[in-house]
């Protein structure tokens, strides 16, 4: 279920806000300039799907986003593979890439098409989280300081939509204010 929990940036232990209601979702982030809204996803996608083969399973979405002239399009995916010995190392070194506090200068737009994650927009004073599920879609204007957290045993596809050619490139701000909030995993350990 998506949820949105709202914290002042200086306190974490304070919640102003907590909600699954869709409807109060759309209305908290569209003040703030975030685009929200509930998409179809129900493409089951085998766990080898790759890019290729996610994107063609979303082609219309994919299509339709590129309509509003985001031309370079992507696929972050996350399959665990407990087989794998390296699959820790891995899923920690792509977990702490987006840990880290950033912004773009373009637009950070994500369509959820499988699994969890948790969005962290920190705005006037305020820090909102967005756990985002498979059928969202969440466009976090440019400029906007935030961070991603996929948890620790990340199970996730977004498909990502940019302007610039580049495709997703982040300018970190050095500071370790992601560290202060509930993860991911307390989040959903939590709802």
């Amino acid at each position: 279920m998506t949820t949105l929990v709202i914290h002042p940036d200086t306190d974490p232990g304070t919640t102003t806000l907590r909600t699954d209601d869709a409807d109060e979702i759309v209305s908290q982030l569209g003040r703030r300039g975030v685009r929200y809204e509930r998409w179809t996803a129900s493409t089951e996608l085998p766990p080898d799907a790759d890019q290729d083969a996610v994107l063609a399973a979303y082609a219309a979405d994919v299509d339709r986003l590129r309509a509003e002239g985001y031309g370079t399009v992507d696929v972050a995916r996350l399959v665990p593979d407990h087989d794998d010995p390296e699959w820790p190392t891995r899923a920690a070194g792509a977990r702490e890439k987006f840990l880290a506090e950033h912004t773009h200068d373009d637009d950070e737009v994500r369509f959820f098409v499988e699994g969890k994650g948790a969005f962290y927009l920190r705005i006037d004073g305020e820090v909102l989280i967005v756990v985002c599920e498979a059928g969202d879609l969440l466009s976090v204007p440019a400029g906007t300081t935030h961070w991603f957290d996929m948890g620790t045993d990340p199970q996730f596809a977004a498909i990502r939509f940019f302007r610039i050619p580049e495709g997703w490139v982040g300018n970190f701000t050095g500071s370790d204010i992601a560290s202060e909030f509930e993860t991911f995993d307390e989040l959903v350990g939590a709802a």
